[in-house]
């Protein structure tokens, strides 16, 4: 079934936000117009219809829920927050999207998978400070390529990085990530993000 871009971003479109965002885990939700370009590459390179496809941090399944619409063979969520799990569920029931959602930390996290799909914490926050690291060690460990958003200021050290996991980069595409108003220290009604996406290929085969 060919699929159009636009139609993926209007499907991404109906799946909610956080109802209570926690600031400490950075839960910010991917824009959906970002995480239809994402899928839409993804799915174009041959890396998501008929795959097993991880959303790693899932939030509320935006990632996981987008990979069913497209095809893959399984798609799995996982996150550590009950409550945005529960959204998830909830969104992939009523839009019809077969995915199985797991409550976990990504350290316990042990499945194999063919493609993981992610937007891991930026380390803004003091408490997850090199979380974006653990979660490429991860993606990495379980998954044959990946797809992972990071701030575009850290491309040179993620590069680096992922040289040392015996990884390469494949491709990398840029941009502007609308964070809105939603914690006390935030004090614009909106910020745009420079990010960079990274399609990573691993040694896994």
């Amino acid at each position: 079934m060919k699929i159009k871009k636009k139609r993926l971003e209007i499907f991404l479109q109906k799946i909610p936000s956080y109802r209570n965002p926690k600031s400490r885990i950075e839960q910010y939700q991917t824009p959906p117009p970002i995480a239809s370009d994402v899928l839409f590459t993804a799915y174009g390179l041959g890396d998501v219809a008929d795959k097993k496809v991880l959303d790693l941090g899932c939030g509320t399944g935006i990632f996981a829920i987008g990979a069913s619409f497209l095809g893959a063979k399984e798609a799995v969520g996982v996150d550590i927050d009950d409550e945005c799990l529960e959204i998830a569920g909830q969104a992939s029931k009523k839009l019809n999207s077969e995915v199985r959602f797991i409550h976990s930390s990504i350290s316990s996290f042990s499945e194999k998978v063919d493609t993981c799909v992610m937007n891991p914490p930026f380390g803004a926050q003091k408490a997850n400070r090199n979380m974006d690291r653990e979660f490429l060690k991860k993606g990495i460990e379980c998954s044959k390529v990946v797809y992972s958003l990071h701030l575009s200021k850290t491309v040179d050290f993620i590069g680096e990085f992922l040289v040392k996991l015996g990884a390469s980069v494949a491709l990398t595409k840029n941009y502007n990530f609308s964070i809105p108003h939603q914690f006390s220290f935030h004090f614009e009604e909106k910020r745009e993000v420079p990010v960079t996406l990274f399609r990573i290929k691993t040694s896994r085969k």
